[in-house]
């Protein structure tokens, strides 16, 4: 955020020379256990007996479902359970249009629902059947609240709400789902420079048969295609029954960020609001770190590595060339982006802290 500095967490082992490649299971699990087994272990014992609930607040595309998925893989997904609202609202669309399931969950909203709009108004709503209001938010609680019920004791982290502000200062509802169930309730604070959530989009690519996404600068595949016409470099699906088809932008990427700006000026006003929200624990999660002090927090491959492609003039092979992602933050400042896995040792641990193990 503009004029709030995240603190920068130490994931750098001094004296420990071995590398790991995080974008593979069994060796993320190593990695974990050398960064955070001790915390990692309360945690484990914790939530055999006990929940929490998380709230995961950042911009459009900053990684919040990666970071809470990830955490669950180090814990264990036995123990946790990820609860997007976006989702909870596409699924209730399935539901209604199932018999049994329809039933089920109007039994709920009739037991459970409080609001100033009529039920039936607010089904109509989020079934997109009405345009003459927004979906109310005693609804989206409603459906956060089922879902809640539906997981059990497991802790939860809630992705997607509070998404506006109007959602905030309606304390009363708020504060009624942070204390839905009785166990402890902190925020998950997630900042990133816009360059990054821009290049994200800006280079997104998918694959025409499977939707695969990728990116051509920050996640290729296995074997990169030149077009001669174009004199562009492309992507060619992994995907063996997809016959190695040419993944292409999605429509309006090529705009980036601003795409999804008034989204974002959204989300920033959200986050503030909540950082001054008193009583509630706050976990702070960065994306970027200054080039400058990389080396004394980090390990180079914990760093995002960016791909750029040359073509052999001879052999007319392509060749790929790997090096540090570097952009800039939002003061102007060279930054490196962290790969996901060191930002989840940092969530481990203040999850940790917060909960007094």
């Amino acid at each position: 955020m503009k004029d709030f500095s995240f603190p920068i967490f130490k994931t750098k082992t001094e004296g420990e020379t071995q590398t790991f490649a995080l974008d593979d299971p069994v060796e993320r699990r190593k990695y974990f256990d050398l960064k955070a087994r001790p915390e990692i272990e309360k945690l484990r014992t914790y939530l055999k007996k006990n929940t929490f609930v998380g709230f995961l607040l950042g911009k459009k595309n900053s990684g919040k479902g990666t970071y809470s998925k990830l955490f669950a893989e180090a814990i264990g997904p036995e123990y946790i359970q990820h609860i997007s609202v976006g989702d909870i609202v596409r699924s209730v669309h399935s539901d209604f249009e199932n018999d049994s399931k329809r039933g089920d969950l109007m039994d709920f909203l009739k037991k459970k629902y409080r609001g100033f709009v009529p039920l039936e108004d607010a089904i109509e709503a989020l079934l997109g059947r009405s345009t003459e209001g927004l979906l109310p938010t005693e609804l989206i609680l409603t459906l956060v609240e089922r879902e809640i019920s539906r997981v059990g004791r497991k802790a939860i982290f809630i992705d997607g709400f509070p998404r506006n502000p109007d959602q905030v200062s309606h304390s009363l509802y708020f504060r009624h789902l942070m204390g839905y169930r009785d166990d402890p309730d902190f925020f998950v604070f997630i900042d990133l420079p816009e360059t990054i959530i821009d290049e994200r989009m800006r280079y997104r690519v998918v694959c025409p048969k499977c939707q695969t996404p990728r990116n051509i600068k920050l996640l290729r595949t296995k074997e990169v295609g030149y077009d001669e016409k174009k004199k562009e470099f492309y992507l060619i699906c992994d995907n063996s029954s997809c016959g190695g088809e040419r993944m292409v932008p999605k429509e309006g990427d090529e705009l980036g960020i601003e795409a999804v700006r008034e989204r974002i000026e959204i989300d920033d006003v959200v986050m503030r609001m909540l950082m001054g929200l008193e009583g509630v624990p706050k976990i702070f999660l960065r994306n970027a770190i200054p080039t400058a002090v990389a080396k004394e927090y980090v390990d180079d491959y914990e760093i995002t590595p960016a791909y750029r492609y040359d073509l052999d003039s001879k052999s007319k092979k392509v060749r790929m060339i790997e090096e540090p992602w570097v952009v800039n933050d939002e003061k102007g400042n060279p930054s490196y982006s962290l790969l996901p896995p060191p930002i989840v040792v940092s969530f481990i641990i203040q999850t940790a802290k917060i909960l007094g193990l």
